[in-house]
């Protein structure tokens, strides 16, 4: 349920901080009238994001026994790919997206109120498909669907609220210092769907090593108990695990941590010049201002 809930924050918070960054440029540049087309290209980036979400599970539940396996770990690994590229481009190229953002929007108004709507559908859709993707392979790595669905739908929305009291002003949220431990709590939640990857892999005979098993408590901790299914919720890892899975977890998290903070540190040290004056700490103003 956390990993989930996890995923929602922050992909919802992404797509939140997107159309208040679009919705404030319209006020403030006096093209009010054109929110409402923001609106409706969310509303249809919502529904593309949950048919995505509808296909993947009927898809996965159409397949054959041998197939299914080959089909969820493909998709996992796909999930760990979108997960990581989209942790470290937040980390590397949000701070232009504000400016980004302004001059698709400044190009849409000089051609007509659809391609303002086109513009929020695409910038919104991203982080929806993300999503469902992300939330997919979830349930499937943690085999249960209630508590990742309401995971997710919680994440959501204190997304959503966050969104709103951060583009109202009633709070300061740093937001810098909240991607960064979010993003660092995403590999680690990645390095468990990788690690049910490989583990459907080994089930279908594409990797080797399935009855090599490097640790099993399942003695200790049943793997339906509250213990495991505490542990499979937060991070993706259960009692019984191969050489092969230890190794694929350890072999993903531990790198990618490593240059996931260099980056982070390389972009704190930049010199101030380069930076922009609320970067790092978003606020209302800042959102309207920019």
């Amino acid at each position: 349920m956390f990993s989930s809930f996890l995923i929602g924050l922050r992909e919802g918070l992404e797509a939140a901080l997107i159309v208040a960054i679009l919705v404030a440029y319209l006020v403030r540049t006096g093209n009010g009238h054109a929110v409402r087309r923001v609106w409706l290209g969310v509303a249809a980036a919502l529904v593309v994001s949950i048919l995505i979400g509808i296909a993947l599970v009927l898809i996965d539940e159409s397949l054959g026994e041998t197939v299914e396996p080959a089909f969820a770990g493909t998709m996992s690994l796909i999930a760990v790919g979108l997960i990581t590229w989209m942790i470290f481009w937040m980390a590397t190229r949000a701070r232009g997206i504000s400016a980004h953002l302004h001059g698709e929007m400044d190009r849409a108004l000089a051609t007509s109120t659809v391609a303002v709507a086109f513009v929020a559908f695409v910038a919104v859709v991203r982080e929806g498909a993300e999503t469902a993707l992300f939330l997919w392979a979830g349930i499937n790595s943690a085999g249960s669907t209630v508590a990742p669905l309401l995971g997710a739908l919680l994440g959501l929305a204190t997304a959503v609220a966050l969104g709103f009291v951060v583009y109202r002003g009633a709070v300061r949220l740093n937001l810098g210092r909240l991607f960064t431990w979010t993003g660092a709590a995403l590999v680690i939640v990645a390095g468990g769907v990788l690690r049910y990857a490989v583990h459907e892999f080994q089930e279908i005979g594409w990797l080797p090593g399935e009855d090599n098993v490097a640790f099993d408590v399942s003695g200790t901790f049943a793997p339906d108990g509250v213990v495991a299914t505490i542990v499979r919720g937060l991070v993706n890892l259960v009692p019984t695990m191969t050489w092969l899975e230890v190794v694929a977890w350890f072999a993903y998290v531990v790198p990618t941590l490593i240059l996931f903070f260099w980056v982070i540190r390389k972009r704190d040290d930049a010199p101030k010049s380069t930076r922009a004056s609320d970067e790092d700490r978003a606020e209302a103003p800042s959102l309207q201002d920019q």
